[in-house]
């Protein structure tokens, strides 16, 4: 939410909605609303609206408000909450006081008593703050300093910069707003709404600007040239602004204006331009449709008779026949990409003729296209009985290959389908690579580290500031356990690793198997020395990073295997201490006893018991119990990470880390050939991982009907599964990738670059190394599923995610490891070099390098 304010109204008060619509967000009491099923659209195109409901409101209502345009639902009652997840309605549409605030779960935190002094428990979800009473204006600014988005009633607001006792909406926003510039301006966007949403121009705005346009709902900027004085854009040339919205960035510290332009003028003061960029002239602005719309607007009042477009505006019968006309041609130009975009184009022309002829602005299609975009319920999308071919034409008009086979219909699932059937994948046949359907299902989600490290910045100053007493305080709070200690120094007492004999077994074949792979990979030789020219010889030696710190997550998950591939390559490079963080279980107030076994078996020098940012932190800055560590290597969550980042930019900590991180991901192979059960099982390992998993399969020219097995076997191995409402949420944003041959596969594959790439193809092994450009690590073939990498194989699991894969190498034996180079110059060597590096030192003007091997030159007779 840009714009740190929510006004409830209790009416649908139109002059309110225009005063407080501002804020780009309201929300409403369902008692005050009439809905139908054009409700939202006597609402602002700008306008996100929101609803709050009483427990009297049925689920079938709540579900009418976000199939009719609601955005989210705020619900004060946990039974009527539970109910609406129960039924399958987003958890991003709803707002709750039902809710933990450490939850996990989408929905968003709606607070109705102060407890907000601390932050870092929210998550990066919205959190809503609704006052018990009248807040004064520093209360509220208070709460929008803060993060948290205050609710407060229209009857107290005041667009004005001050009103006696009423709350000023201007006064919230400057609060919350930051500048590093010295003369404390705020450097300002001014875009148009839509359609256009195009960006004007830049300007700047102070707190006295922001105030004055607030109140008069119109583009007022702070004057840079006469610095005492305001400047009301347009009031000496008539190009005034009415100000739709403001907003705000990420940081807070950019304003945005949304501003309507009066007609027949641009932003610029160059009247001759639309914006300051120069981009096209104020006749023709916009582009694509905003430009059609505009110009079909315009000829609608005044297109000069016999002029084709009057013709259509006039004759109804015509643009009809032209509308059936284009549609077929659309049609009937499949497979060529070049003819499809031409009559799309032809057919959009006579469909935006027909909405104008009828009243309806490209702005009108938006807002229903957004309205329609939030349902969440939907028909079955069949065709009329008119529409449909008979099965026999069906059949006559069905291409015979495999990929034309795949309609549609059969391919696009929408939200309902997945919901109706939960472990069925989009599939999308690949024409084009670089085709819009294919880019979505090979884009990874946004991952928003600013808010996070909001967040995790309190937790590093503390940790930093106040070492183990911040380290104890934190564990307490995060993990519900009291210690009195952070560390567990080696040797660790036994009773803490009382596991079973078969997983102490399956433990020591694991690291066996990974130490003999890591340990292959050591240099062969203690030092390479090569004589680059005679007399010259260049060497490189490997030595250890002395200190690490390996994060292996815990709590409620057991995962000794994240302990054994980070700590068995350390302690083959030779690393002097290893140390391992890893949280107390909640349940018990103890460490996972399989890792501690693990961290026995490493000679690790300690176990730091904590986890998030407090244990990076610790590893990466030292306490007085915590080594500082070199390197921090390991997975963890979105805190984790963020503090990783942090460290490793920060010059105090002197830190590196393995590499960034982002959700697991795996990418499966398969031709006609392939073992559908096995398939399923290799995608489904990666779907149980998190609902942000990502899960690929590339089907090589497959037939319909191997197609449908591999969903088959999905659907029916997922619904065994424990955690199967996380694999049906990861599987919902997931895709089948259909091509014709192997080196298309393989292109997407590399394009792609995925953690883990699983060939279940014939002769799979003929296509590494050949084929794979970049991956994290490669599973060749039926036999060999991506859970013998992740335990005992002995390659390691800790991989590039996130297309890192194009830069990252996994986790190996020289992660672990620097590399020293030496050089050793004799008499000959400075004969051989010793000219070069003189011409090169001087070119440079850097006489003190050239004059120390001229010294040395003249001594030996040299020159």
């Amino acid at each position: 939410m840009s714009f740190p304010l929510l006004p409830r109204l209790s009416s649908l008060d139109a002059l309110q909605i225009k005063d407080f619509g501002i804020t780009g967000h309201v929300v409403i009491a369902y008692s005050a609303l009439e809905l139908s099923k054009h409700w939202i659209h006597q609402f602002p195109h700008e306008l996100s609206i929101y609803v709050s409901v009483d427990e009297k409101v049925t689920l079938d209502q709540i579900v009418e408000l976000l199939n009719n345009g609601v955005e989210r639902v705020f619900i004060y009652d946990g039974d009527q909450y539970q109910q609406c997840i129960d039924a399958g309605l987003p958890a991003s549409r709803f707002a709750s006081t039902s809710l933990e605030l450490t939850s996990s779960s989408s929905s968003s935190c709606l607070i109705t008593r102060q407890k907000i002094n601390d932050t870092s428990v929210y998550g990066n979800r919205d959190i809503y703050f609704e006052f018990e009473k009248h807040p004064s204006q520093e209360e509220v600014n208070e709460v929008a300093q803060l993060g948290l988005i205050p609710i407060i009633s229209a009857d107290v607001l005041t667009t004005k910069k001050e009103e006696n006792g009423k709350v000023s909406i201007s006064s919230i926003f400057i609060s919350t707003l930051v500048t590093d510039r010295p003369d404390g301006l705020y450097t300002t966007l001014i875009t148009s709404p839509a359609p256009e949403y195009t960006a004007l121009g830049i300007v700047y705005s102070s707190k006295a600007s922001i105030e004055a346009a607030i109140e008069e709902k119109v583009g007022v900027y702070q004057s840079r040239k006469r610095t005492h004085e305001l400047w009301y854009k347009g009031k000496t040339s008539g190009a005034t602004q009415k100000l739709v919205r403001i907003a705000k960035d990420c940081d807070s510290d950019v304003v945005q204006f949304v501003v309507e332009s009066r007609k027949g003028y641009g932003f610029c003061h160059k009247e001759t331009q639309y914006t300051c960029f120069g981009d096209e002239p104020v006749e023709s602005s916009g582009k694509g449709l905003v430009k059609l719309d505009k110009t079909l607007q315009e000829r609608f009042e005044n297109a000069p008779e016999g002029s084709y477009t009057k013709r259509l505006f006039d004759d109804e019968n015509l643009l009809v026949a032209k509308l059936k006309e284009e549609l077929d041609e659309l049609i009937e130009a499949k497979g060529n990409k070049h003819e499809v975009a031409w009559e799309a184009a032809d057919l959009l022309y006579f469909v935006m003729c027909w909405s104008i002829k009828n009243g309806v602005s490209l702005v009108d299609i938006e807002k229903n296209l957004d309205v329609k975009s939030l349902k969440v319920t939907r028909r079955k999308g069949d065709a009329k009985p008119k529409y449909i071919k008979s099965e026999k034409e069906t059949t006559k008009s069905t291409s015979t290959t495999s990929t034309s086979t795949t309609s549609a219909a059969t391919t696009a699932t929408t939200t309902t389908e997945l919901a109706e059937n939960s472990y069925r994948m989009e599939t999308i046949v690949v024409d084009d690579m670089e085709s819009p359907e294919v880019v979505r299902a090979m884009t990874r989600p946004v991952q928003k580290t600013s808010d996070i490290m909001k967040l995790v910045l309190p937790i590093i100053e503390d940790v930093k500031t106040n070492g183990d007493n911040a380290l104890l305080k934190l564990t307490e709070k995060f993990d519900g356990v009291k210690l009195t200690t952070p560390v567990l120094l080696a040797p660790f007492p036994g009773e803490l690793m009382d596991i079973t004999q078969e997983m102490k077994d399956a433990i020591d074949l694991s690291m066996s198997n990974i130490e003999k792979f890591h340990r292959a990979q050591l240099p062969k030789e203690k030092v390479l020395t090569v004589e680059t020219c005679p007399g010259v010889y260049c060497s490189r030696f490997a030595k250890p990073i002395e200190n690490v710190g390996l994060y292996v997550p815990g709590g409620t998950a057991v995962l000794p295997s994240t302990a054994m591939m980070l700590g068995v390559p350390a302690k083959v490079a030779g690393c002097k201490n290893i140390v391992i963080a890893s949280p107390p279980a909640r349940s018990t107030g103890k460490l996972t006893p399989e890792v501690v076994y693990v961290a026995h078996k490493l000679g690790a020098q300690s176990i730091v018991m904590a986890g998030g940012a407090q244990a990076v932190t610790a590893m990466a800055y030292g306490t007085e119990t915590v080594i500082k560590c070199d390197k921090i290597l390991g997975p963890g969550n979105q805190f984790v990470t963020a503090a990783k980042m942090y460290v490793q930019n920060d010059t105090q900590a002197l830190c590196s880390i393995d590499m960034p991180a982002g959700p697991s991901e795996v990418l499966v192979i398969a031709d006609e050939n392939a073992d559908a059960d096995f398939v399923a099982s290799d995608l489904l390992s990666q779907a149980e991982h998190g609902i942000d998993s990502q899960v690929i399969l590339i089907g090589i020219n497959l037939s319909k009907e191997k197609l449908e097995s591999f969903q088959d076997a999905v659907t029916k191995q997922a619904s065994l599964l424990s955690r199967k409402e996380i694999v049906a949420k990861c599987l919902s944003h997931s895709f089948i990738l259909l091509v014709k041959t192997y080196d298309e596969a393989f292109e997407l594959s590399n394009k792609y670059a995925p953690e883990h790439l699983i060939l279940q193809i014939d002769n799979a092994k003929t296509y590494v190394p050949d084929y794979v450009e970049n991956a994290g690590s490669v599973f060749v073939g039926a036999l060999s599923p991506e859970s013998c990498g992740d335990y005992s194989s002995g390659t390691n699991h800790t991989l590039p995610t996130y297309g890192y894969a194009r830069q990252y190498s996994g986790v190996n034996t020289a992660t672990f490891q620097k590399f020293i180079t030496s050089q050793d110059v004799t008499k000959d060597g400075l004969e051989s070099i010793g000219k070069a590096v003189m011409t090169l030192a001087r070119v440079e003007g850097l006489e003190a390098h050239r004059r120390a091997v001229e010294i040395r030159m003249e001594k030996l007779g040299l020159l």
